[in-house]
């Protein structure tokens, strides 16, 4: 599995692209706003958005679905139910966006221990509330890899401030993610990778959860 990391729109949304060599499929994790990017980069690699991925609902991460979803209409659109009851409302415009996205017509709810395959790239979905209802994390474990989404950042954590967000439930999911494996390649919906042991070491909000 290859992969890229594009840091787009005004939040600076990292956003990843996944395939399979050898293939023409590919995923996109949280596509931020810059569909013109991620449409440039699938071209020039000559790859089909296979599917679409969403660690959670936040304008920030999801600008973009209506522009991609134009030029892949058939793609599957993947998120956790109880962030898609809100993410495409009126709850979700927040400055400076002034729109949201249109609910896809090809979403499809995910929850705690689904498995997401495409061809050889496959993702474990880990429900991790806190910085909204519906959280995920996707662990892809031959990969040794977890996109965490606005959950786990280097050095810090996601904010429960906004609509949803809820610190006890935050601090449950971390306690999760801290018995991972400390080699682990962390890649953060905002902010440099890392890793689980760095993680547990230096996070003030990991540093005092117990490993598994």
């Amino acid at each position: 599995m290859e992969y890229r990391l594009l840091t787009v729109g005004a939040f600076e949304v990292n956003c990843a692209l996944l395939w399979s060599p050898g293939t023409h499929e590919a995923w996109v994790i949280d596509p931020g706003e810059d569909a013109g990017t991620i449409l440039e980069v699938l071209r020039q690699r000559d790859l089909t958005l296979a599917r679409i991925l969403l660690t959670h609902g936040h304008i920030d991460h999801i600008a973009a679905l209506d522009d991609l979803l134009h030029a892949f209409p058939e793609t599957p659109v993947a998120m956790h139910a109880a962030d898609a009851a809100w993410a495409f409302g009126p709850l979700n415009r927040l400055p400076p966006y002034e729109t949201v996205p249109r609910l896809p017509a090809t979403l499809q709810t995910v929850d705690e221990g689904d498995l997401i395959v495409t061809g050889a790239l496959q993702a474990k979905v880990l429900h991790t509330p806190g910085h909204s209802p519906g959280c995920i994390c996707l662990s892809l474990d031959n990969e040794r890899l977890l996109f965490t989404g606005d959950t786990l950042f280097a050095g810090t954590v996601g904010r429960t401030d906004l609509p949803g967000g809820n610190g006890g439930k935050l601090a449950r999911s971390l306690k999760r993610l801290a018995a991972l494996p400390g080699d682990w390649t962390i890649i953060p919906g905002h902010g440099p990778e890392t890793t689980m042991a760095t993680e547990c070491r230096v996070n003030p909000f990991l540093a005092r959860c117990p490993r598994g």
